[in-house]
């Protein structure tokens, strides 16, 4: 005897048609106001990343904390002056340079001379000379705005003029305030959600800052000694090739081997035997960057895979670009850390439901 199926019901209540209309209007404001939405984020990051340093100021020099968090903005902008000053300039003539030579260098250079014995073909064959100068047309013109001074930088990095001035403005006010994130996402956070958001950033909050932290750690050694390395080679534009070096340290993986190809190009546009030097020096760096630091900055401190760190970076850069990129890794160090949660609260449902 066949039983007949039971019909599926379906009660869709005025209650869940609120929610679906409320939840659509909330995606719908949040959209309309992302540029507001995104320059909160940006303070937040930001007041979490100087956090540690703020505590380490107050408690050693026993500084207030507005002193504190004052030092450390006019270190980050007397750092920022003194590279446009110093740095930006030679850069510009190196680069308006080797977007001159870029062709000659692609011509000499020769895939048998790293690897003997296979197909020849020369650098203009494996890449295009007119696109690489076109992106260094781009990076000459980047450049070009940071050499302004610290308030142009701040504006092509934070995307205009009034939001380079908000986010300074509110992450130094959440900053000085002991609790002022806190005190931020009390208001903003229903009452119901309040102590679980709470938790939550406070766990990722130490992260974030030690990343950015540690990230920059890692693009000023990388950077210099990179930039060692080449000058005792006497490797041209070395000023520019360290500077793309430690700006690539943000892409795991991937953005040493990127940062060794131009490089690599000059080395070998002077001679096979130079090309092979540069090969090595970059190959050390990386190793030692591997070995060390790496390891105590990205895998212990954050705990994010490197796979994901990369598809981060690229949907934020996508999305908001250099914003985009700053957010990437510390929203995904949220995400990762409510993920997690999430994963604790199902292990503790499932382990009460089998005793």
């Amino acid at each position: 005897m066949s039983l007949a199926p039971q019909p599926i019901q379906i009660n869709i209540t005025a209650g869940t048609i609120a929610k679906a209309i409320l939840l659509v209007v909330c995606v719908v404001a949040l959209y309309l106001v992302r540029d507001v939405v995104m320059i909160m984020l940006t303070s937040l990051v930001i007041a979490s990343a100087i956090e540690p340093l703020v505590r380490g100021l107050n408690k050693r020099l026993r500084l207030p904390r507005v002193l504190s968090v004052l030092a450390i903005y006019l270190l980050v902008i007397g750092v920022i002056l003194f590279i446009t000053i110093i740095f930006i300039p030679p850069m510009l003539t190196e680069i308006s340079h080797l977007a001159d030579v870029i062709p000659q260098y692609l011509q000499n250079f020769s895939i048998s001379d790293v690897i003997p014995g296979q197909v020849t073909l020369t650098g203009t064959q494996l890449f295009n000379a007119s696109s690489i100068k076109d992106v260094i047309g781009e990076i000459q013109g980047a450049l070009a705005g940071l050499s302004h001074g610290f308030f142009q930088t701040a504006t092509i990095i934070f995307g205009g003029a009034m939001s380079a001035v908000l986010i300074l403005v509110i992450s130094f006010y959440l900053a000085v305030e002991e609790r002022g994130i806190e005190n931020f996402l009390r208001v903003v956070i229903p009452f119901e959600h309040e102590k679980y958001v709470i938790s939550l950033w406070k766990r990722s909050q130490e992260k974030i800052g030690k990343w950015l932290q540690g990230q920059l750690m890692l693009a000023i050694v990388v950077g210099v000694l990179v930039y060692l390395g080449l000058l005792i080679l006497q490797v041209p534009y070395a000023t520019t090739l360290a500077a793309i070096a430690a700006i690539l340290e943000i892409i795991p993986v991937f953005g040493p081997v990127i940062s060794a190809i131009p490089a690599a190009i000059v080395g070998f546009g002077i001679s096979p035997a130079m090309g092979l030097m540069v090969i090595g020096l970059y190959v050390i760096i990386q190793q030692f960057e591997n070995h060390l630091i790496v390891p105590l900055v990205i895998t212990k401190i954050v705990g994010i895979p490197s796979i994901i760190v990369i598809v981060a970076l690229l949907v934020g850069a996508k999305l908001a670009g250099f914003l985009g990129i700053i957010l990437a890794v510390p929203l995904t160090t949220i995400l990762v850390e409510l993920f997690n949660d999430r994963d604790r609260a199902k292990a503790a449902r499932a382990s009460a439901v089998s005793t």
